[in-house]
Parts: structure tokens; C-alpha cells; sequence
């Protein structure tokens, strides 16, 4: 398969053992209720395997509606997902899963989700620093109209959180407006990248009319530091986005394109790091 024949959300790249791994939300009906999550695999991120199925949804009992923006990571010796679910009390929450093998299958590995339980959550993300790590993730907009980013502290093995959630930056402080009810500040799919200087970055993104993939920056090079916004990286209605290295180790980013319902594909480009940010 080729990427314009793959319609999926939140694209997530792994690389492992000289093959591409790539997950993401399948995008009928936006995520909801579609039984799971696929790999595709390949060697040139171009062409790719058919979809084969990692993790059934309904089988475990976690398609009570969304199945959203899945991302793999490897600890240790086994794979660990993160993805979005709508807990039992009808909020969604970061869970994560665990499997021996990038090609599944998943089972559910957390406590439910990691995420606070009374908060709307989505797109968490595995970050480690200083030998801890945690899971950053977006409290959404549907509860709170200005939505943010927060970090929860995870256990060791990954099972539950271990500390109270922490904010980050809210989107209005990037776009510049203040949030109510006919205008919410959306807040999507961070993810952190150490520059080859040492700084922290944040991608992540949000809605100003169309779809952006945005930057965000630390002031002293750790999670917990104060965050200030850079320019975007993309602004043509593309987002949700990842950055990795490539097989020929060349920084990468990919994202899905354009936002809108049943079109969406995951898209690839190489950057080019500067000492402050990354650029197409």
C-alpha cells in the first residue's frame, strides 16, 4: 500500500530492527467505535504492508467509543501503547497496553487510564527524563474550552500515575484569544524531541481556521521548565504529527493530511534542526 491509499489520524512511526512500524487512529467516523488499531509495516515509508490488526477493542471491552491517536514505544523488552479510550464514566483517558512484539497482539497493561479520571483527556505521550517518566497529554477543550497540556508522573512499570497532573501551556496562549462557547482552544498530540543543543521542544497542535502543527519550547532544557511558543512547522491543515529518525538517520516528520473526514494520509518530511527548533 502506498500512503495516499492509507486513511488514517495520528499517524506514529517506531523504528526497529531496519523496518518502519506505523500506527495510527483508523479515521472512519473520527476514531469512534471502530474496533481497534493496525500496524502497517515497510522499509522506505512509501510502501507499506496491508493493515494487520494489533489491538481489538472489543475484545477487551475498550470500544465504548473513541480509539484515538495509538503510539508504541519500546521499554525494556516489550512494546507499550498509548492510546485514547472513553473510560467508564463516558470522559476519555490515556490507557496503555503492552505486547512482546511491535506487530501485537496488545492487552491492556495500565490501571485504566493513567490520565485523571474526572478530567476529558486524550493523546498521551511516553516522555522519560532524569530516569522517570512520565506520561504529557492534552486536557481537552470539551471540558474546559481552553484546553491544555499536562504531565502526569507514571510508575515504574507503567501500570499508574504517581503524581497530581501538572500544566504545562493552555492553547489560548499561542493563538491569543480567550475561549467560550462558540470558540474553543483546542489542544492535540504532543510530542517531546531533545535538539542535538540540548533544548527541549514540544511539538503539539491546534485549530486557528485550519489544522497546525505547532512548537513549543522549554527554558531550561526539562519538562518542568517554563514553555514559550515558537513558530509552526506546518500550517496547511495538517497535524497530530511525530517526529523520529529514519533509517538513514535523517529527522523526520509525519503528520496526517488534510484534516478532514475519510481524506486524511499520513504525509512525511525531512527537517532540518537549527539550534532552537526544527524546520521543513
Amino acid at each position: 500500500m502506498k500512503n495516499n491509499e492509507i486513511n488514517i489520524r495520528d499517524p506514529f512511526v517506531l523504528v526497529h530492527e531496519g523496518k518502519y512500524y506505523m500506527y495510527g487512529t483508523r479515521a472512519r467516523n473520527f476514531g469512534c467505535e471502530t474496533g481497534g488499531f493496525d500496524v502497517y509495516v515497510g522499509t522506505d515509508l512509501e510502501n507499506w504492508s496491508s493493515p494487520k490488526e494489533v489491538f481489538n477493542s472489543v475484545k477487551h471491552g475498550y470500544n465504548r467509543h473513541v480509539n484515538w491517536a495509538p503510539e508504541v514505544h519500546k521499554v525494556g523488552d516489550s512494546y507499550y501503547l498509548f492510546a485514547t479510550f472513553t473510560k467508564p464514566n463516558n470522559l476519555r483517558g490515556t490507557y496503555i497496553l503492552r505486547s512482546e512484539s511491535p506487530e501485537g497482539e496488545f492487552v491492556p497493561h495500565s490501571d485504566g487510564a493513567v490520565t485523571p479520571y474526572e478530567w476529558e483527556c486524550l493523546d498521551g505521550t511516553l516522555y522519560e527524563e532524569n530516569g522517570k517518566r512520565y506520561c504529557v497529554f492534552c486536557h481537552e477543550h470539551t471540558q474546559i474550552l481552553n484546553g491544555t497540556i499536562c504531565y502526569v508522573e507514571l510508575s515504574e512499570d507503567l501500570t499508574h500515575a504517581v503524581s497530581e497532573p501538572v500544566e504545562l501551556f493552555d492553547a489560548g496562549s499561542y493563538l491569543g484569544r480567550e475561549a467560550d462557547d462558540d470558540w474553543h482552544n483546542v489542544t492535540d498530540g504532543p510530542f517531546m524531541y531533545r535538539l542535538k543543543s540540548g533544548k527541549l521542544i514540544m511539538i503539539w497542535s491546534t485549530n486557528n481556521g485550519k489544522y497546525l502543527q505547532c512548537v513549543a519550547t522549554s527554558d531550561n532544557g526539562s519538562l518542568k521548565g517554563k514553555w514559550s511558543h515558537l513558530d509552526p512547522i506546518f500550517t496547511e491543515d495538517g497535524g497530530h504529527g511525530m517526529l523520529f529518525k529514519d533509517l538513514e538517520g535523517d529527522l523526520r516528520l509525519t503528520l496526517h493530511c488534510p484534516n478532514i473526514q475519510l481524506s486524511e494520509k499520513p504525509v512525511f518530511f525531512k527537517l532540518k534542526e537549527t539550534e532552537d527548533t526544527v524546520k521543513i
